[in-house]
């Protein structure tokens, strides 16, 4: 009789441990969508930035390369730290900093005042993205890895639906500061309740042996070139377009900031299922590489009719289809490599990966604005996008065969 009586301790446990995960989730979730402000708030306002600053494009574009720089350098760190230390802290302080230093852009009054700014900023968003995607995916099953990761951009895809809707009528009754002071301090709030109420994960890890070698060993595997090459291709896409899409709108085809806030608002709330979308059918199928090629041969034909179409109607079709694929893919490869190389310490390959990622965002961010200078016109850039998409599907076709191999 007495021992009927054990299982109710076991039963509250996995309630408790339920709990934390829901809030958990959720509240990384929430407060990863803050970054949103830090890349498409600048992108969304650039025009006005420009104008209000006196800067040129080139200029422009050194604004976004500078913190993707900074934020590119500081992945492999991130991800050790996460494997040392565990996400949930550094979590926070990565969304603390990051809130801080976009309240901190809206004060600024010239280009030098945005560089320090900008490369600080690029660090603290490394130390958001890294911890936080590790710590969402530490809270589900390994056979879920690639829905978690895609389950994670949600937020950050969410948080620009809200900024592009409410970012162009705080702009227009006040400036384009307003948004910045006002999103910045909600985030700064949510990150303190982040750290009040979230738990780390029993399988998060940290406190692990790992040690340079083991950083190093990851240059070993062709694996992890091939999918740092379609790593360095998605976020060249994503931020290329992300950046540069409300200016070519607004300088090339007249359409108002109010209007471009409305169509990137859609175009998030589409990406923002696409990457949880993507993922679960990755791991349904089991075939992350199918899930990519697919994803890169739609962007590849997208992106190659909107440098060429003129029809207002279209291209802002093709800006949706654009964002419906661009991460769909997001989660099956994060996931490919640790599924395939059987990984222990997923920060570091986590982090190896988006290096080559934020290395692809710096490149674009840049040249494109460049190009732009140089020909008069966004077409050249996206043209570029549309080739390196193409070498993606080539990459992934690899990628498919070693995972072949590797399975025996």
């Amino acid at each position: 009789m007495a021992g009927s009586r054990p299982p109710q301790p076991l039963t509250a446990e996995r309630s408790t441990s339920r709990a934390d995960r829901i809030v958990t989730v959720s509240f990384t979730i929430f407060c990863q969508g803050f970054q949103a402000l830090a890349l498409g708030g600048i992108a969304l306002f650039l025009p006005k930035i420009r104008a209000d600053l006196g800067l040129s494009h080139t200029q422009g574009g050194i604004i976004s390369a500078l913190a993707t720089l900074t934020y590119a350098l500081t992945q492999i760190p991130a991800g050790f730290l996460v494997d040392r230390f565990g996400p949930r802290k550094l979590f926070f302080i990565g969304a603390l900093g990051t809130n801080l230093l976009a309240f901190a852009f809206g004060w600024v009054a010239s280009f030098w005042m945005i560089l320090p700014i900008q490369a600080l900023s690029g660090i603290a968003r490394a130390l958001l993205f890294i911890p936080g995607l590790i710590l969402v995916a530490s809270w589900f099953p390994p056979a879920r890895r690639a829905t978690a990761m895609g389950l994670f951009t949600v937020g950050g895809f969410m948080g620009n639906v809200v900024l592009n809707t409410v970012g162009p009528v705080l702009a227009s009754a006040y400036s384009w500061r307003a948004p910045f002071f006002v999103f910045s301090t909600i985030g700064v709030l949510s990150s303190l309740v982040f750290l009040r109420l979230s738990k780390e994960s029993p399988s998060a890890g940290g406190g692990q042996p790992i040690n340079i070698r083991d950083l190093l060993s990851l240059f070993r595997y062709r694996v992890m070139w091939l999918t740092g090459g379609i790593q360095y291709i998605r976020y060249a896409v994503v931020f290329g377009l992300t950046f540069w899409i409300p200016s070519y709108l607004q300088e090339e085809k007249g359409v108002s900031v109010a209007v471009v806030g409305a169509i990137v608002a859609i175009s998030s709330a589409i990406t923002a299922p696409s990457n949880f979308l993507g993922g679960y059918v990755s791991d349904r199928l089991k075939n992350p590489p199918l899930v990519i090629g697919g994803a890169l041969l739609v962007l590849a034909i997208a992106i190659t009719l909107l440098a060429t179409v003129n029809n207002l109607a279209v291209i802002i079709a093709l800006i949706f289809v654009t964002a419906l694929f661009q991460q769909l893919y997001f989660g099956p490869l994060f996931s490919a490599p640790v599924e395939i190389l059987k990984l222990r310490n997923a920060g570091v390959a986590t982090g190896f990966g988006n290096t080559f990622a934020n290395v692809g965002a710096l490149t674009f961010g840049y040249t494109i604005g460049a190009l732009k200078d140089i020909s008069g016109g966004f077409s050249l850039g996206f043209y570029t996008l549309a080739g390196c998409c193409v070498v993606g599907l080539v990459l992934t076709a690899l990628l498919a065969r070693e995972r072949k191999a590797a399975q025996g």
